[in-house]
């Protein structure tokens, strides 16, 4: 699946501009789910420094988004503006963001919430 992730509020706690806190587990998901041979995608209002300070900080954690802001580059004909995915986690989506082990729980049993 392609997996487009928020970063503020969603990977981190939200801090804007600054970088949060990480919430529990979020990285160490994002990293099972590369593992499991999703493609990721982080989502993002972010630009210039602030897009720079949070790939130093994805970066430092050992991890390595497959695309920042744009579509996996193997889905030819997709030059859109929206993020395509198959799942969207966000932590303004209706109800929030769950904790990061159910998401992964979620995505391990093939469900969706």
């Amino acid at each position: 699946m392609i997996i487009a992730v928020d970063f503020d509020g969603t990977i981190v706690e939200h801090k804007f501009p600054d970088i949060g806190e990480e919430r529990l587990g979020a990285v160490e998901t994002l990293k099972w789910m590369q593992s499991e041979s999703h493609k990721v995608i982080i989502w993002t209002c972010r630009n210039g420094a602030r897009l720079a300070s949070m790939m130093n900080w994805l970066k430092e954690q050992g991890f390595t988004p497959d695309a920042v802001n744009s579509n996996i580059a193997h889905c030819p004909g997709f030059a859109v503006p929206k993020i395509l995915a198959d799942i969207y986690i966000d932590d303004r989506n209706l109800g929030g963001i769950p904790p990061w082990n159910i998401i992964r729980k979620v995505l391990s049993d093939g469900n969706t919430l």
